[in-house]
């Protein structure tokens, strides 16, 4: 089975590395495209009026200087285009991916290109409520096991799984949840007004570390009570009993 291994944390960060061990687990060919640098929030921003250019950072291990989405199109299109992966791996992220922010996440976005693009697909991203302490250690114990029943059972085509670890040391994992797309009840998104040396305002954006109060089966619920939350995501966006109310109003 050929890999392919990215991120929206760029090709240096700790979750790059610890995916690419994970990965060598399931497979003796792990290729890596990641982008260049951090791109956090990007979601499926694609590099539409710039050059991409690949940078070699060893054997079968790739950045390019743009997105997620541009990493695996490039891995994928480019780089693998004699043999394209079997899979694709995107993390491990640095900070849940869940409810809303799954819109704008690179780490997802990297699983979405590589669905779209026919190839089974799965995001992972390690919680942490304490920026200075990632338990990067429960994603390294969990993660094998897991990705191999998942590839076991298999998923739809139009289907990407975004798994999220909990903020809890190995042992002290409470299970597996397979689990829906949550919602906050807690606006955590901020902005700061600050003033630079020349004295001009710029902004800032930041969270609030707040926890809500999500509802039972969500993927925000299973991560608060310490367990592995397993989301299947698609791209249907459509709001099918509102298509159907208005298509019977105007017909």
């Amino acid at each position: 089975m050929r890999i392919l291994c990215s991120n929206d944390d760029g090709i240096h960060a700790p979750g790059m590395s610890l995916l690419e061990e994970i990965a060598r687990e399931l497979s003796d060919d792990v290729w890596t495209v990641a982008p260049l640098m951090e791109q956090s929030g990007a979601s499926r921003a694609m590099s539409l009026h710039k050059p991409i250019r690949i940078h070699q950072f060893g054997e079968r291990r790739y950045a390019v200087d743009g997105t997620p989405t541009d990493a695996v199109m490039m891995g994928v299109s480019k780089i693998m285009k004699d043999h394209k992966p079997d899979l694709v791996l995107a993390g491990v992220n640095n900070g849940q991916n869940v409810a809303e922010d799954l819109t704008y996440s690179g780490t997802v976005a990297a699983a979405l290109k590589g669905m779209v693009l026919g190839i089974p697909s799965i995001a992972l991203s390690q919680t942490r409520f304490d920026r200075a302490n990632v338990r990067w250690q429960t994603t390294k114990a969990h993660a094998p096991a897991l990705l191999k029943g998942l590839l076991k059972q298999g998923w739809p085509d139009n289907t990407i799984i975004n798994i999220n670890f909990p903020d809890v040391e190995p042992d002290e994992v409470a299970g597996t949840e397979f689990t829906r797309q949550g919602k906050r009840d807690v606006i955590s998104l901020y902005s700061e007004e600050r003033t630079d040396l020349r004295g001009q305002k710029y902004n800032w954006f930041g969270f609030h570390g707040r926890q809500s109060n999500p509802a039972e089966g969500t993927d925000l619920r299973a991560i608060y009570d310490g367990r592995i939350s397993v989301t299947p995501i698609h791209l249907e966006l459509t709001h099918e009993e509102t298509r159907e109310r208005l298509a019977r109003a105007f017909s």
